[in-house]
């Protein structure tokens, strides 16, 4: 055989193979499979399992990285992605404290972010980030909303004492005050306390009609069965980052008639008919719980299968101006993000623009009250 021939042949397919390698989709996704904010990590990274391996023709190579929860993790996962993996796209974190880290990345290496956390930044320097969570001040609406309705007119703060927590105080002070509702106490306590006994029998003492708890996952239920044990009597509420099933699983009755704030698709069944989500919702309800069983959807599931749909709308658009793989293709899917129109996800209405890389309308929560163990969409 032409030894000259064969090194052209073997060059060829080499090139070939580059070239197709090339054109994947490559995602890195940063998750706190373990670590306190675990509970939000899994479920996220089930909804990656409902993917197909093809987003808009191209072929979709996934690399999942565990952050553990902490920033520093987070911020070596996203340098990786952007620098060794040259992703087109970095996913994550489930956790506040690790996402805004990785935004960083996002806006240095001009990188195209979605957050998994509804992380707050300063003006100007979201530029390369987007949420896919409900932000913090619309789920916030929601809440107030209903409090007003309900006749509330003090509240308890128990949150968190990191970036997730500051922000929904941040957020909750100037609808508390357009809503005539005052705020009496506010405690916090970190995300891997095993108690918050001493903060509940504060909240007790300053007796507030309602108590916002504002923490995570399977963590959400401590402080909730804090206060009832030390014998609150009030309405407490939960954020969007407390619904999930670990709620009810790990608080038991000691959790029943809370309310939550949520997206729509934790109640996708009892919305009415013309709800403009509910055909998504319950599209990814059918899916999401007959590969994981009844009972287990989660919002936080619904912002990986929203970030397929999603992607499904953007990345042809982008596909028109340049390749995978590149900066050109990095900066065309900015753009067809911040220009795409309105979309029906699970989770509600979403349309980024320029100037708002939230996306989600002021009026997308509901609130889910616990019944019987189950999620009740309370109107």
């Amino acid at each position: 055989m032409n030894t000259r021939w064969t090194r052209n042949l073997v060059a060829l397919a080499a090139a070939v193979a580059a070239s197709a390698a090339w054109a994947d989709l490559t995602i890195g996704a940063s998750l706190p499979l373990t670590g306190p904010a675990s509970g939000l990590g899994i479920p996220m990274n089930n909804g990656f399992k409902l993917w197909p391996q093809t987003i808009a023709g191209e072929k979709v190579n996934l690399i999942v990285l565990d952050d553990a929860t902490d920033p520093t993790k987070g911020l070596q996962n996203a340098r990786r992605f952007a620098s060794a993996d040259k992703a087109d796209l970095i996913v994550g974190s489930g956790a506040t404290p690790v996402a805004i880290p990785m935004a960083e990345v996002a806006t240095e290496t001009k990188t195209v972010h979605l957050s998994l956390a509804p992380i707050p930044l300063p003006a100007g320097k979201d530029a390369w980030s987007f949420r896919l969570p409900h932000s913090n001040g619309v789920m916030a609406n929601a809440m107030l909303a209903h409090m007003h309705k309900a006749g509330v007119k003090t509240v308890g703060f128990l949150g968190y004492n990191d970036a997730y927590g500051e922000s929904w105080l941040q957020e909750l002070g100037p609808r508390l005050d357009k809503a005539g509702i005052k705020l009496v106490a506010t405690e916090r306590f970190a995300r891997a306390d095993t108690s918050a006994t001493s903060q509940a029998l504060k909240l007790n003492a300053a007796r507030p009609d309602a108590v916002i708890v504002v923490a995570s996952g399977s963590g959400a239920a401590m402080p909730h069965l804090a206060l009832v044990e030390r014998g609150y009597k009030g309405r407490i509420y939960q954020t969007h980052a407390a619904a999930t099933r670990d709620l009810m699983r790990v608080g038991g009755r000691g959790v029943e008639g809370g309310f939550v704030s949520a997206g729509p698709l934790m109640a996708a069944e009892q919305l009415p008919d013309s709800h403009p989500t509910k055909p998504v919702a319950l599209k990814f309800v059918q899916a999401y719980e007959k590969q994981f069983g009844p009972g287990t959807r989660t919002t936080l599931a619904g912002h990986t299968y929203d970030m397929y749909l999603l992607l499904e709308q953007v990345v042809p658009v982008a596909l028109k101006k340049a390749r995978p793989g590149t900066p050109e293709f990095r900066a065309a899917l900015k753009e067809a993000l911040e220009t795409a129109p309105a979309l029906a996800l699970s989770n509600g209405m979403l349309r980024y623009t320029a100037t708002d890389h939230w996306g989600f309308q002021p009026d997308a929560g509901v609130i889910l009250k616990v019944v019987g163990g189950e999620w009740k969409l309370d109107l």
